[in-house]
């Protein structure tokens, strides 16, 4: 069997191994990236098509005065989608994460999928990403593009980054997160969402389609 001399076989080592390096961020494999990548998209497009097509009534309908509309759960999601992006961007901007924060962020991957959506523990949102008190987005076209093109971006950036998602770690709603568990919770975010509009689609007073 034929074998590379060793100084050219270095040399073939040496010319690969940008290309490794340029397929994922640091302490993040491939099989991670896939999977975040696929949990973001998988929500955006469930959110759309539960939501894109509504009709007027059937985009402000509210099942109690107190209640969100399908159009605020949505204005919501592009209002939170901002916020959280900006978030987990700023988690990069800190120190490295010391041992004690790495510990801190062990095993939370599955604990965020199975914790954040899960709608039998309520939680109050913030003022800034209640859609009564965050101001016009527009009409409901413009609020189902706004949560489009900014889950596209954070979709885009999970696909390409090769920043150091998992060494750097900040303070969440769920405790410390390391910045590739800031965009699990993004996606788990969107799915604890999405399972709120459609509890208040199956009211039975949910506007029926017009020529329905």
């Amino acid at each position: 069997m034929n074998r590379l001399p060793p100084v050219l076989l270095a040399g073939v080592l040496i010319a690969l191994a940008p290309i490794a390096s340029a397929q994922t961020a640091p302490g993040v494999s491939e099989k991670e990236r896939a999977a975040l990548v696929e949990y973001l998209t998988t929500m955006r497009d469930q959110v759309l098509a539960d939501s894109a097509k509504l009709t007027p009534e059937q985009w402000n309908f509210k099942t109690a005065p107190e209640r969100w509309s399908v159009g605020e759960v949505v204005q919501h999601l592009a209002l939170a989608e901002s916020l959280l992006f900006d978030l987990q961007q700023k988690t990069l901007t800190g120190p490295p994460a010391t041992a004690e924060q790495l510990a801190a962020t062990k095993g939370k991957d599955d604990m965020i999928r199975k914790v954040i959506p899960d709608r039998t523990k309520k939680a109050q949102a913030p003022e800034p990403l209640q859609p009564a008190k965050a101001g016009d987005m527009g009409g409901q076209a413009a609020i189902v593009s706004a949560f489009r093109d900014r889950r596209n971006k954070t979709i885009e950036y999970a696909s390409k980054t090769k920043d150091d998602l998992r060494g750097r770690v900040a303070d969440s709603p769920v405790g410390p997160l390391d910045a590739y568990q800031w965009l699990l919770f993004m996606a788990a975010h969107s799915e604890r969402h999405l399972a709120q509009l459609r509890e208040v689609k199956a009211d039975p007073k949910f506007p029926k389609a017009t020529g329905l």
